[in-house]
């Protein structure tokens, strides 16, 4: 890893819901110019395109939320991983929350260590980088090292647990007018995304998840989990073991040394397969930023900020629909549906018949990959299904306007985890060992 030089520091976030209230609309005011001279260059030139629109657009909302930091960046990473949502000058700028964020000033990082500790990082450790060599939505990265040990320490942005509520309820109207977000689900769902953000706030919490997950995961093969150190850490300050090497997100989308990929991937879906089957508590951020390849090739997990406990309910129905059988059982398929409310006792006949033959074709297509003791996810034939089914439904009226949120909202960030699993194990061109999980939620 190395600084971040190029982007501006910040001496101060926005913290009252005036002042991020006053950002959201002086954003909102910047898209309105954008539309105007938008629709003002059409009067011009009927054939012009709405490429031009959504890349100023994409920049003044990215820029307005690098600013406010947090949940509201947040959600904008969550949304440039579903690449059949929003516009490609979207993914691609939103994308950056992933890995970059202008990054508080150092005398602000200073003012954090004396209100955890009483003093400041450079009284603490032997050394403290002044610039942040990472800095995304919820926090920034220092490098520290303190008796021969290098270090990474976490710190958060300042006001972030207190805004996340009134942020989600500010950004709301740029998601269902822009990206064509359906209310009800929009509703239901961001009360999920809040629970998770909160708790994502909760550094100790995090520190406690990192440590039990890291030692319950270290027995599988390739991965490498960072020590973290209790005594350094608090509700906003987190340290850790300093992993040498680069972001996964370096090496996609590039040729990869011989065996790299399946080897890496593989540790990958070993992870996330012991996770979700057997300790039913998920690392639920699968963006590349998350993870470092080390030196040595292995893959280091390094951030279990986001991590979705999987209610046992929840979880035996959710898995059924792995179970080939299911779908050519339509009785029982539709009694699964009503209970993940895909669809409602009091939906007509028609809208029935339509969201069974809708979400049947989805959950075929997001299971396919346990159809067989193996699958090669470097297939392009399956993800441009994948891809074109998405936007199939991205575009569904009947979806964006239903007035029910059609899915339960458990499965948000275990449908995102999967969706995020398969796009890293597509770009490394991986074939994994499934080892398909045998009656799994037959009850």
């Amino acid at each position: 890893m190395s600084a971040n030089k190029s982007v501006k520091e910040f001496d101060k976030i926005p913290v009252t819901k005036v002042q991020r209230a006053s950002k959201f609309i002086a954003t909102g005011a910047k898209i309105g110019t954008n539309y105007l001279k938008h629709y003002s260059k059409k009067l011009v030139n009927p054939e012009t395109s709405r490429a031009q629109l959504h890349e100023d657009n994409a920049r003044d909302i990215y820029n307005s939320l690098s600013e406010l930091k947090g949940s509201a960046l947040k959600v904008a990473q969550m949304l440039s991983m579903d690449k059949n949502l929003l516009p490609r000058a979207y993914q691609q700028k939103f994308a950056m929350a992933q890995y970059s964020a202008p990054p508080l000033s150092f005398p602000l990082v200073v003012k954090i260590f004396h209100q955890h500790f009483g003093k400041g990082p450079e009284q603490l450790f032997d050394t403290f980088t002044h610039k942040a060599v990472n800095a995304a939505s919820m926090g920034q990265v220092h490098q520290a090292t303190l008796n021969g040990k290098k270090l990474a320490v976490k710190i958060q942005y300042p006001g972030i647990s207190d805004s996340v509520r009134s942020d989600l309820a500010m950004v709301k109207p740029i998601a269902l007018s822009m990206f064509n977000l359906n209310p009800a689900e929009y509703n239901e769902f961001i009360q999920e995304v809040e629970q998770r953000l909160m708790e994502e706030t909760d550094y100790r919490l995090e520190l406690n998840r990192s440590i039990a997950l890291s030692e319950k995961s270290r027995h599988i093969k390739n991965l490498v989990f960072p020590v973290y150190y209790p005594e350094y850490s608090s509700a906003k300050i987190l340290t850790m073991d300093w992993l040498e090497g680069k972001p996964l997100g370096e090496f996609l989308g590039k040729p990869l040394p011989e065996g790299l990929g399946q080897k890496l991937g593989q540790a990958l879906w070993d992870f996330y397969h012991f996770q979700m089957h057997t300790l039913k508590t998920v690392h639920a951020d699968p963006h590349p930023g998350n993870f470092i390849v080390t030196r040595d090739h292995q893959l280091g997990i390094i951030d279990f900020g986001c991590v979705k406990v999987i209610p046992e309910s929840f979880y035996k129905l959710y898995f059924r629909l792995l179970d080939r059988d299911l779908l050519n059982n339509a009785k029982e398929l539709e009694k699964v549906f009503y209970k993940l409310h895909f669809i409602y006792p009091d939906d007509s006949s028609d809208v029935k018949a339509f969201f069974i033959h809708i979400f049947t074709q989805l959950v075929e297509l997001l299971s396919r990959p346990f159809e067989k003791d193996h699958f090669d996810f470097s297939d392009s034939s399956y993800f441009n299904s994948l891809y074109a089914f998405g936007e199939k439904l991205s575009n569904l009226k009947e979806l964006r306007e239903s007035k029910k949120a059609r899915g339960v909202k458990d499965a948000l960030y275990i449908n995102r985890t999967y969706f995020g699993l398969y796009n890293i194990l597509h770009d490394m061109k991986t074939h994994v060992q499934v080892n398909p999980v045998t009656a799994l939620g037959k009850s």
